[in-house]
């Protein structure tokens, strides 16, 4: 993994603790295969608002409406993978 992509995900760790509200633990143990939207009960459709507004903030990315789908927030590894996508562009 680039020092890039580490960097990427440490930040979504810490956004995803802030925002859901979830312990430290918890988010350290993410691994790119732990579902998130469907699985984790605090992200619901409103904590997914704001996880993506505070994913744009933090990470200095745009998400565009059309970016927006369950694919991307089926896991911490395709949420990894679109934001560290978005970064390379």
């Amino acid at each position: 993994m680039h020092v890039e992509s580490k960097e990427v995900e440490n930040k979504l760790r810490i956004i995803l603790r802030d925002i859901l509200g979830i312990s430290a633990e918890r988010a350290a143990a993410l691994m790119p295969e732990s579902g998130l939207f469907g699985v984790l009960p605090e992200l619901d459709s409103m904590a997914v608002a704001n996880l993506l507004t505070e994913i744009e903030d933090r990470i200095g990315i745009t998400v565009e409406d059309d970016e927006i789908d369950g694919e991307m927030l089926e896991s911490f590894g395709s949420l990894n993978q679109f934001v560290s996508g978005k970064l390379c562009r």
